[in-house]
């Protein structure tokens, strides 16, 4: 297979390396760490093992790349302005898409652009930061969960899943992607938001009761937007107790959204917290408590705005 990585950021640089790191024939799309990437390779620094990828196939344009089996998105999910322009040089006839991008609208932005029957959802749960160019940082899990955006063949699922799974990742597949991206949420909301506002690492929002008791309310709210949705099975309230277990052990992690504040870059409040209270909404359940979160977050946004201009 074939395989293009588009948003080479801690996700795509990451999963990337593996997929070559196993053999796969893998592209990336590179900005920032293109001169050293193709001067240096790419370093991993791994809790399963660190490695280095001595020849990378770099990029700077799409249209170097040409037509590929699979396109692996890893962008901000802020970027869909960009998917024309990133995405259909790409493409033939039979090429499939694959969006591992937070929150909800991801797969229906790229199928309005590409056709529904290409696009497959994945969920990442990955602890990963870059660190200087041409080096990213593996901090713990990195599950995926795949699914089909339109349910015809999935056959192509297992496909995409058995790959990643000979490069060493946990990989599993779906038939309810709309509840996995929710289930998702229940740990991106109040995690890579509190974060965010707070500028605290996991470990320290989980440390103090009040905090910890927050997380738990704004996992709660998204759990009952969640249900709202006819997902194939509900998501149980302990749901919320095992991602604050899971989180418990991930240490001082920086979640992408504080990263992207303390660096000054746009945060994904549109994907992560506007799109769900708008699904919330649209069934009767409000989220008042996220409402007040996407809120204070819009706040910080502007001051970034601000101080770039």
């Amino acid at each position: 297979m074939r395989v293009a990585v588009v948003g080479a950021g801690a996700l795509g640089l990451y999963y990337g390396a593996l997929l070559q790191k196993s053999g796969v024939e893998t592209h990336f799309l590179l900005r920032r760490d293109y001169e050293a990437i193709r001067c240096n390779g790419l370093q991993v620094y791994s809790t399963t093992g660190d490695f280095h990828l001595p020849q990378v196939n770099a990029w700077r344009t799409p249209a170097e790349i040409g037509a590929v089996d699979l396109v692996l998105v890893g962008l901000k999910a802020f970027a869909g302005t960009s998917y024309q322009e990133l995405i259909a040089p790409l493409l033939a006839a039979g090429t499939e898409i694959l969006t591992l991008q937070n929150g909800l609208g991801n797969e229906e932005a790229l199928a309005a652009l590409f056709g529904g029957e290409r696009i497959l959802g994945g969920v990442a749960y990955l602890c990963s930061n870059r660190g200087e160019p041409g080096v990213v940082h593996h901090l713990g899990a990195g599950r995926i969960i795949l699914g089909e955006f339109v349910r015809s063949n999935p056959a192509r699922v297992e496909q995409v899943a058995a790959m990643f799974r000979r490069a060493g990742v946990d990989c599993t597949t779906t038939a309810d992607l709309q509840k996995a991206r929710w289930e998702k949420l229940v740990w991106n909301i109040p995690f890579n938001g509190l974060a965010a506002l707070l500028l605290q690492t996991v470990d320290r929002l989980l440390a103090v009761a009040a905090t910890r008791t927050l997380v738990r309310e704004l996992m709660l709210e998204v759990i009952a937007a969640a249900n709202a949705q006819g997902l194939s099975r509900e998501i149980a309230p302990g749901y919320a107790d095992s991602m604050i277990a899971f989180t418990d052990n991930m240490g001082e992690y920086r979640p992408s959204m504080q990263i992207d504040r303390a660096e000054g870059r746009e945060l994904e409040i549109g994907a992560i917290f506007r799109n769900p209270l708008g699904a919330g909404l649209a069934k009767g359940v409000a989220m008042p408590r996220v409402e007040m979160l996407a809120t204070l977050l819009e706040q910080v946004q502007a001051g970034l705005a601000f101080s770039r201009s």
